[in-house]
């Protein structure tokens, strides 16, 4: 068990608020923070911008320059110890004679898990792992689940009015949810490395689910550079190919941003289950494989909803309430679930809610469910 001191906390406190300025542009990679600290004095920081740019510790070490001799490297993650689209970073921090070395976490990544730390120990450095691990964990759950289980991270984006409705019974639904909701989800999608949705809703809503640049919150448009944004590839499910002779006349076609459609005649070619619906599981596989897509914003109906709860997909349910009353003669969140009795609910555990301008935000996770309750 390693002992850490005040001063390793300061300074990997730092790490991560450093790594966070990357969440919104380095999907697929991880957000990486680095500090170099010697004699107490910070002398080098960096962060990971984008996939294919230098990793967090080589901007930090050209920051630090031969001041980082004998100091301290501390990183929200274990140094990449591989050539992949940049050298690694275990090499760097050898070649720069640093002291010692403290890492956050271990890199799930298969193709470092340990070999990292295990380069520079053979190189005689002091190496010490689990610092704030649980909040470097949190920097990147998404990548973490895609190297550990081979699946994107799901959040399930919802709204309603504060009586479970979605729309009306006219099916008019525009807007229910408030401006600053709408500029919340902006966000979400911005972080997300695709955003999944229908051919139906796309079709219906004439939807784009792009990231608009003038809906942003106000922060992250003073923060980065609109050039610094990137859009989220566009995952369209089109079991019945709708999307093929609508393609002039769709927002989702001419606004910026890759677009894979999930049909016999598109990008990804669909296992179909049992019921005769997308294999969800595989298509998200699928994603990963081909795709290195890691975190999946999911903006659909209540069909789609219902499938991916149903199948224990999600990650994360996102809810927004607006405090409006639409009547039970409106269209629900999830429509009809079949259940028979209370054991068979879904079960959520509430992870945060606050007040987004008039509207409630619930973040909820769901709970695991034991067979014999299914």
């Amino acid at each position: 068990m390693f002992h850490f001191s005040d001063l390793d906390f300061q300074m990997m406190s730092r790490a991560i608020l450093l790594a966070k300025k990357g969440i919104y542009t380095t999907a697929p990679n991880p957000n990486v923070g680095c500090v170099i600290e010697r004699d107490g004095i910070v002398v080098g920081e960096g962060f990971h911008h984008r996939a294919g740019e230098p990793h967090a510790e080589v901007h930090a070490l050209r920051d630090a320059g031969e001041r980082s001799i004998g100091a301290t490297a501390y990183v929200t993650l274990e140094p990449c110890s591989h050539y992949g689209r940049t050298p690694p970073c275990a090499e760097g921090l050898i070649k720069a004679k640093v002291a010692r070395v403290v890492c956050a976490m271990q890199d799930p990544n298969p193709k470092v898990a340990g070999r990292g730390i295990a380069m520079l120990r053979e190189a005689g450095i002091e190496v010490e792992v689990g610092l704030l691990e649980a909040d470097a964990q949190a920097l990147n759950p998404a990548f973490i689940k895609r190297m550990q289980i081979g699946r994107p991270y799901v959040q399930l984006k919802m709204a309603a009015s504060l009586d479970g409705q979605t729309a009306l019974a006219n099916g008019a639904s525009q807007w229910i949810t408030s401006p600053q909701s709408r500029q919340n989800v902006q966000a979400y999608r911005a972080k997300s490395c695709a955003i999944l949705s229908t051919s139906k809703t796309v079709i219906d809503d004439n939807a784009s689910l792009n990231v608009r640049w003038d809906d942003l919150p106000q922060d992250i448009q003073s923060t980065y550079d609109h050039s610094q944004l990137r859009q989220p590839v566009r995952v369209i499910l089109d079991r019945q190919n709708h999307l093929t002779s609508n393609t002039e006349q769709l927002k989702l076609f001419n606004t910026p941003g890759k677009v894979l459609t999930v049909s016999d005649q598109g990008d990804i070619e669909p296992e179909i289950n049992i019921d005769g619906q997308i294999d969800l599981n595989a298509t998200f596989k699928a994603l990963v494989e081909s795709h290195h897509i890691n975190h999946l914003w999911v903006e659909a109906g209540a069909t789609l909803a219902k499938s991916l709860i149903e199948a224990e997909l999600v990650d994360e349910l996102i809810l927004y309430l607006a405090p409006k009353l639409m009547g039970s003669d409106g269209r629900g969140l999830f429509g009809a679930l079949g259940l028979e009795s209370m054991n068979e609910t879904h079960e959520l555990t509430i992870q945060d809610v606050r007040q987004i301008g008039p509207d409630i935000r619930i973040v909820a996770t769901l709970n695991k469910r034991n067979k014999k309750d299914k």
